[in-house]
């Protein structure tokens, strides 16, 4: 069965960097779209940023461009989310979600568990 780990949240000052890290099984990892979303509380799940597929598109939020980085790494079957320069409107928890038509919380089939991902000022 498909699974998707999302690890790396914790707490980080505001205009520091963060790493966030998806391990995934059970698909074809090159076969999917994958990518991030967040959602923080009393908000909806919004897309952060995806990898589509198969022209292996980006798709940035635009409040996250120029500062977050995803990228796929088809041997270990992992998605990274690198964010720089975070703000106080960053804080939420994050998922990895798989098998994507668009970076879109209606889009995705699978989805991993979130990592919580906090922004001190």
């Amino acid at each position: 069965d498909v699974q998707l780990q999302a690890s790396g949240g914790g707490l980080v000052q505001a205009g520091g960097f963060m790493r966030l890290s998806c391990a995934t099984s059970g698909f074809t990892f090159d076969d999917y779209a994958i990518g991030w979303f967040r959602q923080a509380p009393g908000a909806e799940r919004e897309g952060v940023s995806c990898i589509m597929n198969p022209d292996g598109a980006l798709h940035y939020d635009d409040s996250v461009k120029g500062r977050f980085t995803i990228s796929r790494d088809s041997a270990m079957n992992t998605v990274v989310l690198e964010m720089n320069n975070l703000k106080p409107e960053d804080p939420a928890e994050y998922f990895c979600a798989a098998s994507c038509v668009a970076c879109s919380r209606y889009a995705c089939r699978h989805w991993g568990r979130g990592t919580q991902v906090t922004v001190s000022s």
